[in-house]
């Protein structure tokens, strides 16, 4: 049986070794691979790893970066005749299984070249996938090819596409700012902005939970007796929290059939300015007008000063050192007192 063989077509060359295990194009080693059916589960892992938008990136980019390489290879047909050298790398790209590729139009003076392909190894790929539109491994790949031969940056615009019912692909090249590490920076810049967004999003959302969450505990109205209900001030109030505050004490005390509201300030926060002093008068105001009188309790040192110095009549309220007491006064002052 023979082991080695050598073949070569259309100026190729080609080397089997089986002894070895090893398969040479052109003096270097490469692998078969099926297309419809290994290739297609490599280009499919890909895709269901990094998502769709990611993975036409990492296409691209390895492509032009594989085309860069392979470009350094063709650096030797730079004098040849243009039509000599356009043959010579459509024989190269043919014998090696990417399809009938044509390249016309190529001129180095304006390194600008199109390129013609139809049934190439990408387009079976993704007609096995059931895609519409091909990927862009193979335009990227050329792109590579001649930013390699031109000596300048050279990016691409698919014409025409045979994924698309096309009878053949069609793709300019020419010079061009877009590189494959721009667009890597700035598919991250994307995916950081998104990030940042969805952060945003969940915390606005959180921060809505826990504001409605304060708005359920915060002040709340507390029957401790018949006639008797208390309102604990807790932290600090701002406009939008002591309207709240006002509306839902007068609008629960009706139910209650209060007689009297006990505010207990215990944990009033202690830096509260002349504000806070003015929404307890307008709170034992309203109350007063619906036949509900206030009493407040747990006033600290700090806030008696504050209140003494303020401009509110909040004077007029009875007030009590503890939330016991307060009680204890409004049972007595119902005729009642607690066994």
């Amino acid at each position: 049986m023979e082991d080695k063989r050598a073949l070569t077509i259309s100026g190729i060359d080609l080397n089997w070794d089986t002894q070895k295990g090893k398969l040479q194009f052109q003096g270097d080693d490469v692998a078969m691979f099926w297309i419809s059916s290994a290739m297609r589960t490599f280009f499919d892992t890909i895709e269901e790893i990094s998502g769709e938008e990611a993975s036409n990136l990492v296409f691209e980019a390895a492509g032009f970066r594989q085309g860069m390489v392979v470009g350094d290879y063709f650096d030797i047909y730079k004098e040849m005749d243009l039509e000599d050298a356009t043959k010579t790398l459509s024989n190269i790209y043919a014998v090696a299984g990417w399809g009938a590729v044509e390249f016309i139009d190529m001129c180095y003076e304006v390194k600008k070249v199109t390129v013609l392909i139809k049934d190439g190894w990408e387009y079976k790929i993704n007609l096995a996938q059931g895609k519409t539109k091909g990927s862009n491994f193979i335009p990227a790949h050329f792109a590579g090819v001649f930013t390699s031969i031109f000596g300048a940056n050279i990016w691409y615009e698919v014409e025409l596409d045979q994924m698309e019912g096309e009878p053949y692909t069609q793709i300019n090249y020419f010079p061009s700012d877009i590189t494959v590490s721009e667009n890597i920076h700035q598919l991250a810049r994307k995916k950081e902005s998104e990030l940042i967004c969805q952060l945003e999003k969940a915390v606005d959302e959180k921060t809505k939970e826990l504001k409605t969450l304060v708005e359920k505990l915060s002040s709340p109205v507390i029957p401790v007796h018949e006639g008797i209900v208390v309102v604990p001030l807790i932290g600090n109030y701002d406009e939008e929290r002591s309207e709240k505050l006002l509306v839902n004490t007068l609008n629960k005390l009706p139910s209650y059939k209060a007689n009297y509201l006990i505010l207990d300030l215990t944990g009033l926060d202690t830096d509260a300015g002349t504000y806070v002093a003015i929404l307890i008068g307008k709170v034992g105001a309203a109350a007063n007008l619906i036949g509900t009188k206030t009493i407040l309790v747990g006033v600290s040192p700090k806030l008696g000063k504050m209140f003494a110095e303020s401009a509110s009549d909040i004077k007029k309220f009875d007030f009590f050192q503890t939330l016991q007491h307060g009680i204890h006064y409004a049972l007595g002052q119902s005729g009642r007192k607690i066994i």
